[in-house]
């Protein structure tokens, strides 16, 4: 794999279970360096898409490339640059923490101690614990500590936060997810899969949305912000029909009107101030939002 090469390369990939078309001729290129978020709602294809890049399931056809091999030929050679966190994780039950890290550990060149001792002792975590004996939040803090610890070059996670508590959630994402990469910038790669997009917000550098198995919007983080904006304005009176160019969605309520558009952002400004508010504004969409404007967009 050179610097400029992929680190995932998707190609056309079908995944069929029977009659099912889960993923439909998806394309999708994964820079290395990046936290490249995953999104769509269940069912959309994400989980059936990761299971294909691990060779936990076969493509039905298409093409799919991890650190440039295909995983079906080189297993080995992609599950040893690589951790991945499912969306259920699971543990042998006799295990302890620490039994479960060594167990880990054995399997991969190198494991950073202090790293792990240190995420243990921050998330109040001991070591000498059951598996059987931690609650669901706790066995996922455990499952990413364990997929940090051998400084893989890819991190692989699917909703990899929905069993920490709210209070944890936003610390974890911070600190764990964003310090693996902050410690090996421009080589170390996040691949999430998530729903709670709000929470990665200041992590994610590029997105796929993927809707019934095909990818539907890829951008750059910063672009989606600089073309999906959102104009509110306040009337005298009741808030006029205002034809906009670009209008994704427009809602009218009272004397509020708040008009979203992807791009084309001056002239909807535009349209909107020759209706004469009293007060107008503007602000970029987060990413969850675009997320929710796309999908809606895509059920009309």
């Amino acid at each position: 794999m050179t610097a400029t090469q992929p680190v995932i390369e998707v190609k056309g990939l079908v995944r069929r279970y029977g009659r099912l078309e889960a993923v439909h001729g998806l394309n999708l290129t994964v820079p290395p360096g990046r936290c490249y978020g995953f999104f769509g709602r269940n069912g959309a294809g994400k989980t059936t898409t990761i299971k294909c890049l691990l060779n936990l399931l076969r493509p039905t056809a298409g093409q799919v490339r991890v650190f440039g091999l295909d995983p079906q030929k080189d297993e080995v050679g992609v599950k040893s640059r690589l951790a991945y966190v499912p969306d259920q994780v699971a543990f042998y039950p006799w295990m302890t923490i620490r039994g479960f890290f060594e167990y880990l550990a054995s399997f991969r060149p190198r494991w950073n101690v202090a790293k792990e001792k240190e995420l243990l002792d921050q998330f109040g975590l001991d070591p000498s614990r059951k598996v059987t004996a931690l609650s669901r939040g706790e066995k996922v803090q455990v499952a990413l500590i364990g997929a940090i610890c051998p400084e893989p070059d890819l991190l692989v996670l699917d909703e990899p936060t929905s069993g920490l508590d709210p209070l944890v959630r936003r610390e974890f994402i911070r600190a764990v997810i964003g310090a693996y990469q902050e410690a090996d910038p421009g080589r170390r790669t996040v691949f999430v899969s998530t729903h709670m997009i709000s929470e990665f917000e200041g992590l994610i550098d590029e997105f796929t949305i993927i809707e019934q198995g095909s990818a539907v919007l890829t951008l750059e983080a910063d672009s989606a912000r600089e073309r999906y904006r959102k104009i509110r304005a306040t009337f005298a009176a009741d808030a006029p029909a205002v034809p906009v160019p670009g209008a994704l969605r427009t809602r009218r309520e009272g004397r509020e009107l708040e008009v979203i558009v992807n791009g084309k952002f001056e002239e909807a400004l535009a349209a909107v101030r020759q209706a004469k508010p009293e007060s107008i504004g503007n602000e970029a969409l987060s990413l969850e939002d675009i997320f929710l404007v796309t999908v809606a967009a895509r059920a009309l």
